[in-house]
């Protein structure tokens, strides 16, 4: 099984929430996961995270206190086919945007890359930005 070169495990308060979020509205689908250890593997696209239940063990990867919102100071971009697409999925499933669709402009080694993007928090408060590159051209 090929493996992203970077996965992101994400410690979650109920992993069934997390699961709907995840896999109900944003489309990731399960590759594989350990009910009873409340662990779960997902991918969208070409990107891969990880959800573990917190049960507050004290042998967990914690570096400190663990507290709502989870992810302070932290977003995931995640490359998007059609933001617009998954907007609908979140407004249909009757979620707030962090930040709605929007169009920004990133210079990027002698180009301007125009991308689409998106904000979601996930039930545990990270932060997930959508993107969807749109165009390019040469930066002046």
């Amino acid at each position: 099984m090929q493996k992203a070169a970077l996965i992101p495990e994400l410690l979650v308060t109920d992993l069934e929430r997390s699961l709907a979020f995840y896999c109900g509205v944003l489309g990731f689908e399960v590759l594989y996961d350990r009910p009873e250890e409340g662990f779960a593997s997902l991918r969208h696209g070409e990107a891969e995270i990880m959800l573990e239940t917190w049960r507050g063990e004290p042998d967990a990867w914690v570096t400190g206190p663990l507290a709502p919102p989870f992810g302070r100071g932290i977003n995931f971009q995640i490359a998007c086919e059609d933001v617009e697409a998954l907007a609908e999925r979140v407004r249909l499933a009757g979620l707030p945007f962090f930040r709605p669709p929007a169009t920004a402009r990133y210079r990027v080694v002698g180009q301007i890359v125009i991308v689409r993007r998106l904000l979601v928090q996930d039930p545990d408060g990270y932060l997930l930005r959508f993107a969807q590159d749109i165009a390019s051209e040469a930066a002046p």
